[in-house]
Parts: structure tokens; sequence; C-alpha cells
């Protein structure tokens, strides 16, 4: 019976080995393509250059805010302006704002308090009161703390003027604290997640979602799935923003530009709260591509491949060629795609990484509470719910 184990064992190893290394070429395939389309991209001229509204829902601040948001005043763009919303009149993050009124005195820099409350979502709800004040067709969202280039504007209105693109979204790289918690947050964010957004837009011969580092889009096309107000339920907003204008039969693009966020300084607890919550709302959002991620866990499958056949040759051999893969993917993906200065310093922990990270995944399964921004809800089908909503079914 041991035996017979064993070999059962022995077979799912090497089937998760043969799958996880497949799955390493498709994401070096897919950032050669990505690489090959940006390079082809620099140059080409911008067909009308309209004029573009930069929402950016703010709350709180932290020491690498300012400049995050200064960045979006030194666009290289001949028309924009930029709009940035909060819901309580006393939140720090008007001053920084005003801050950049007065530093950029010329710049059409708008704060707009954001009063009601149309959902859990109070990132989106402040999202529908500030398209009331956007003045023009063409919405740029992001993060509040995204830091741009100087082109971002005009790399995102060349690709948006395609009449078949519907959304234009951008990859993101991490500048994490020095922080255990911190630095293993970048590592994902450049050697696996971006890993398998590219992956997902060859696969899928586009993408079919979008990312908070940039959601860029027409207003009509925001109308057409019932604006800001029929996703200010959901966590994974950007997700389900991009799956809608998908749904409309126009194209998610990636844009060529990578955008960078500033990392707060977890711990690792923080972290893993802060991943088990994006596990959970990747689940519900993509629930076949999330429970196919079993089949991407390369170390994983390798070192279960050494253990069920007592430490073989040829085991050795196999974890070596998936390390390998594994690498690879990383430094393209990490390095020549996102250019991810701090990577190589952090790439020993890639093991210790890729390990913690099939343990969220198996953890995401059981149960449906996240936190996020302090609160506790339960996730239904990509939803938040608050405990007291969730009685209130259930009585």
């Amino acid at each position: 019976m041991i035996h017979y184990t064993a070999r059962i064992l022995q077979f799912v190893a090497i089937l998760g080995c043969i799958s996880s290394s497949i799955y390493y070429l498709i994401c070096l395939w897919a950032s050669a393509v990505f690489l090959h389309e940006s390079e082809k991209a620099e140059g080409l001229p911008i067909p009308g250059s309209p004029p573009i509204s930069i929402l950016k829902p703010l709350k709180g601040t932290d020491p690498n805010l300012y400049e995050s948001l200064r960045s979006h005043c030194l666009q290289e763009y001949p028309e924009y302006e930029i709009i940035f919303g909060i819901s309580d009149p006393a939140d720090r993050a008007a001053d920084s704002v005003r801050h950049l009124q007065r530093e950029f005195p010329r710049q059409a820099i708008r704060l707009v308090v954001c009063p009601e409350v149309f959902g859990t979502n109070v990132k989106v709800s402040n999202l529908e009161q500030m398209a009331r004040a956007a003045r023009y067709e063409y919405l740029v969202v992001n993060d509040s703390d995204i830091k741009v280039g100087p082109d971002y504007l005009r790399k995102i209105a060349r690709q948006l003027a395609g009449e078949r693109v519907g959304m234009v979204t951008c990859l993101y790289r991490g500048v994490p604290e020095p922080t255990l918690g911190s630095v293993l947050e970048s590592l994902g964010i450049s050697t696996d997640f971006c890993a398998g957004v590219l992956a997902a837009r060859q696969l899928e011969h586009g993408l079919r979602f979008g990312l908070g580092s940039t959601l860029a889009f027409r207003r009509a096309d925001l109308e057409q799935v019932g604006g800001f107000r029929s996703i200010v339920d959901f966590l994974a907003d950007d997700y389900e923003l991009g799956r809608r204008i998908a749904d409309l039969g126009k194209q998610v693009t990636l844009s060529e530009e990578v955008v960078e966020t500033h990392l707060p300084a977890y711990h690792l607890g923080g972290f893993w709260s802060h991943q088990l919550r994006w596990a959970r709302g990747v689940r519900d959002a993509r629930l076949g591509g999330y429970v196919g991620l079993a089949s991407t866990f390369g170390l994983v499958w390798a070192i279960l491949a050494v253990a069920a056949c007592g430490g073989a040759l040829w085991s050795w051999i196999v974890l070596g060629v998936v390390l390998l893969l594994r690498t690879a993917v990383a430094l393209t993906v990490g390095k020549a795609v996102l250019r991810d200065q701090g990577l190589a310093k952090h790439l020993w922990l890639l093991p210790f990484r890729d390990l913690i990270a099939v343990g969220v995944w198996l953890v995401s399964f059981a149960g449906h509470t996240v936190t996020w921004r302090g609160e506790r809800f339960e996730l239904k089908d990509g939803r938040l719910i608050r405990p007291e909503n969730r009685r209130g079914l259930r009585a």
C-alpha cells in the first residue's frame, strides 16, 4: 500500500513539474511578445491627443504619496486635468493636493469631497462622484500610490485611440520598504503576478480584466456598463470594470508603460493578510483560472517528486530544471519587462516566497472573510458584504 501511494505521488508530482515547466515557457514566450510589441510602439505618432481627465481617489497619506501624485503633474501631454477625491474633508491627503495646487498653479487640479456612499467599496463610490466632476470623455483611473513617467498619458492615449480598444491598463513594479513582508510583496509582483498577467494575455488573445495601476477608458463605455455604481460592491473593482468593458466586444490592451507603486512596510502578518485578501478576490473573480494555479507551483511539485522517489538522481535533475525555468521567468519579467532594479538582491528569497504563495492559495479556499481598509467583510461572488448585512440576509 505504501509503495502504491508513493507511485501515485511520484506520478502526480511529475505531472505538476511538467505543467509548471510548460507554464514557465508560456510566461517567457509572452514576455518576449510584450517586449517586441513595446519596442515597435516606441516612436509611433499619437492620433489626436484627446484631452484626458485623471481620477485619483485618496485616503490617508504616507511618505511617498506626494511624489507619486506629483508625477501626474509632469506629463508631456497637451491637455489634461487631475481630479482628486476624498470622503472626509479632514483627510490628511487633502494637504498634499493643496501643496500640488500651489506648486503647479497652471495645472488643472481639483479636490472633490465625496460625501455620498453608494455601497461597500468606498473608493468606487468616490469615483462615481468624481466622474461627475470630470470634464472630458477620456478617463484615466489609478491608485493613489502609483507613480508614472512623463510620457504616461501619451502612451495610453495612443492605444486608446483605436476604435476597437475599450480599455488600456498597465503592468507595475513594487518599490519595497526594508521589511521582509514588503520585499516578499515586491518579489511576488515582479516574478509571479505580472508573469501571470502576460501569460493570460497570450493564452486568451488579449486581456479580459483591468489592473488598478491604470484603467483608461471612454466615458461612453463606462456609462454603457452601468457606470461606477454598477461595481460599487465589488472588491476587485478594477478586474470587474475591465471584464464588463470586454463584454461589450471591446479590447482591453496592455500599455508598454510600466508604472511604479511604493509598498507599505509590511510585517509578515500584514503581508499574509494582504495576500489572502488578494487571493480570495482573484478566486471569486476568476475561479477556474485560480484553481488552475495549482498546475504552476513548480517548486512544490519538484520537492514532492524528490521526496516521493527517495531522492533519486532523476528527481534532483527535475528539481534543477524547474528552478532554472522559474529563475528565468523571474529575471525576464522582473528585469527585462518591469525593469525592477532591486530584484537581483532579493532573488534568493524567491523559493521562500513561492512556498508562502502555495500556503496562501490553500488557505484561501478555507473561508470568505477579508480585511480591507481596517474593516472585515465577507466575499460573495466577488462582492463585499458587511457581517451585519450577512446576518440580516440569513434572518
